[in-house]
């Protein structure tokens, strides 16, 4: 079995030696130097699975030697030992290509998850595994065009490291699954993966939720608890609609980032946490930072990269590829045939701009399979908004934006109450029918004027026994 090689490069005597007795008890062969020069010459001389170097060294930084490594051992992993509390200089360090960091004092426990995490990565990249993951995300991520080539192609690059990623984009587009591809295609694929709104979370239960809690530590606490962050431990927290997290919460949160270790409530000691960082909101968060309503410091913290997830009007090409994986996809769930495009119909989802992106193509399709006669839809069979092609993006319809399909148009309103006006009439008049026929549902659907098909599919989402 070939022994796996670390290079140190740090000017502080007690730390090589630290660093060398630790990854040498891991079965690691260690090489340790003290200058940009002397790890200039390391590198020249042999090749190694990772490097740890610290940010300040008598002859240069440590920006020179991760720029060195990522111009010339892209697969090789380097982390960045920074000081205590040096936030800025471990940002520039993952910006420029490093793997993660480690702060000063150096945790061993959290050194060690993090070696194998890097040597889990080096070994993928020797053995093909990533491009082998990639090939799976192309599956689930539809779209040919340039814009979604490139969305997976940085999907690819992100996966390779451990800096925080920011994933920007409009409600429906995707972003929980841009994350869960970065997740699986990187060195933590066989960790967990957690997702959580932070805006479904009550704000008085959100340290408890995240951090988790002691048994006894408030009223109803019976037993102990774990967090989010523990629960994620080895893997990946998404951090869904960041922007909806209370400021008394964000410095909590920024505090566990940087520190790499939470205390639960009623915790004594605090314990650490080897986790990555994806987040997401569909709201601009730098217009929130000037506005004071989200911290500067957490905004760099997880914005570390930013990947912009494009609307679906601005890769209008897909929508054909994207409808007909949602149609076989729907025919799977009813056991029923695929449902095929007319052209009229095609024509109108091509003019149509989906101020809800997928999500709402979903639901528009969906609803478009219970109305139609036989397998073909047709562009009435839509129900696209009639107010014209072109909708305007400022605001949102709630039934698009939502994560639910909605049985009215699903870009009626921009405030929400319509649709549950139309919902009420529609469960108002059903109701009716049933009862004057007894509820046979096939006559029923015959007094409405609507194919039985689109009865059920009625009852199914007004929730109608």
């Amino acid at each position: 079995m070939t022994v796996q090689t670390v290079l140190v490069i740090d000017d502080e005597r007690d730390i090589r030696e630290l660093l060398t007795i630790t990854l040498g008890r891991m079965d690691l062969q260690v090489d340790a130097v003290g200058t940009v020069t002397e790890a200039r010459r390391a590198l020249a001389e042999r090749s190694y699975d990772l490097c740890f170097t610290d940010m300040r060294l008598p002859d240069g930084n440590g920006q020179e030697v991760i720029e060195l490594i990522a111009a010339n051992h892209p697969d090789m992993p380097v982390a960045m030992i920074t000081a205590y509390g040096n936030v800025d200089a471990a940002v520039n360090a993952l910006k420029a290509g490093a793997f993660d960091f480690v702060s000063k004092p150096v945790d061993i426990q959290m050194l060690r998850g993090l070696v194998r995490t890097a040597l889990r990565l080096a070994e993928e990249k020797r053995s093909g595994g990533g491009a082998a993951k990639a090939g799976d995300s192309s599956e689930r991520l539809i779209g040919d065009s340039a814009a979604m080539q490139q969305v997976r192609a940085t999907i690819g690059k992100l996966a390779r490291n451990q800096a925080p990623v920011y994933i920007a984009g409009e409600s429906g587009v995707g972003k929980e699954l841009v994350a869960r591809l970065i997740h699986e295609q990187g060195p933590r694929a066989s960790g967990p993966f957690v997702p959580v709104n932070c805006g479904a979370i009550p704000s008085e239960l959100m340290e408890s939720e995240f951090f988790g809690h002691r048994k006894g530590s408030f009223t109803g606490a019976s037993t102990d608890k774990e967090g989010l962050f523990q629960a994620a431990q080895s893997g990946t927290l998404f951090l869904d609609e960041v922007a909806e997290l209370p400021l008394h919460m964000q410095v909590k949160l920024l505090r566990a980032i940087q520190e790499k270790a939470v205390r639960p409530i009623g915790g004594r000691d605090e314990i650490p946490v080897d986790v990555r960082i994806l987040s997401a909101t569909h709201k601009n968060l730098g217009h929130l930072v000037e506005q004071g309503q989200f911290r500067q410091d957490l905004f760099y913290r997880i914005n570390v990269i930013e990947l912009r997830v494009p609307p679906l009007r601005e890769r209008r090409g897909d929508v054909p590829l994207l409808s007909a994986f949602i149609l076989k996809a729907l025919a799977g769930k009813s056991g029923e045939s695929v449902g095929q495009l007319s052209p009229a119909a095609r024509d109108a989802l091509d003019a149509y701009d989906f101020p809800g992106n997928v999500r709402e193509l979903e639901n528009i399709l969906e609803r478009a399979m219970a109305m139609c006669d036989g397998a073909i839809i047709d562009a009435s069979d839509l129900m696209l908004p009639q107010r014209g092609a072109r909708v305007s993006h400022d605001a949102q319809p709630v039934a698009a934006a939502s994560h639910e399909a909605s049985a009215a148009p699903a870009a009626a309103s921009a405030n929400g109450g319509l649709d549950d006006y139309i919902s009420n009439l529609e469960r108002t008049a059903i109701v009716k029918a049933l009862e004057e026929s007894r509820y046979n549902k096939t006559a029923a659907a015959r007094k409405l004027g609507i194919t039985f098909r689109a009865l059920r599919y009625k009852l199914k989402k007004l929730g109608i026994d």
